[in-house]
């Protein structure tokens, strides 16, 4: 069992696998993904600086959340690369999206509200339905199931509307 000192500076990938939770290949993943950086050692070994375990954490956090990587690589691309993001730094960044959640929230209790009213057929054909197309209305967009075939950018746009598109200082 490899452990991350308390007073380490750095992190090798199996240090900072072990302490943040998170496989050595979903953090190699992470890293081409340009979400996280690393350094390399002369024998060409990964080295990771401690406050990417803060990153790391508010990957997961943001993808337990369902905030697309694409998201939160330009969310991350706000932050100080020259020193350790503070509070006040993740709590800019946070407000990116919050409006995002808060839609996303209203949709969720929505349908909870609405459950009663479904009778779980894939109500994608019916006429009038309280929760997927009440009254029919998506019938002018075409056929099928429009809002699975439009795609998932929807929720994005809130995010990149409230989001600073500013470096971070």
């Amino acid at each position: 069992m490899t452990q991350l000192a308390w007073n380490a500076k750095e992190a090798t990938v199996g240090e900072l696998a072990e302490r943040s939770g998170v496989a050595p290949s979903a953090l190699r993943f992470y890293e081409r993904e340009g979400l996280i950086t690393s350094r390399r050692t002369s024998g060409n070994q990964r080295r990771y600086s401690r406050d990417t375990l803060r990153r790391v954490a508010f990957i997961r956090t943001s993808q337990r959340l369902g905030i697309p990587l694409a998201t939160i690589r330009e969310v991350l691309g706000l932050l100080p690369e020259d020193r350790t993001p503070t509070r006040e730094d993740w709590a800019r960044i946070s407000e990116c999206w919050r409006s995002d959640l808060d839609t996303r929230i209203r949709t969720l209790q929505r349908l909870r509200d609405d459950l009663t009213d479904c009778i779980g057929c894939g109500c994608l054909s019916l006429d009038r339905c309280a929760l997927s197309n009440p009254y029919d209305e998506l019938a002018g967009q075409g056929p099928g199931p429009r809002r699975l075939l439009d795609g998932p950018g929807a929720a994005c746009a809130a995010a990149e509307e409230a989001c600073p598109q500013e470096a971070a200082s």
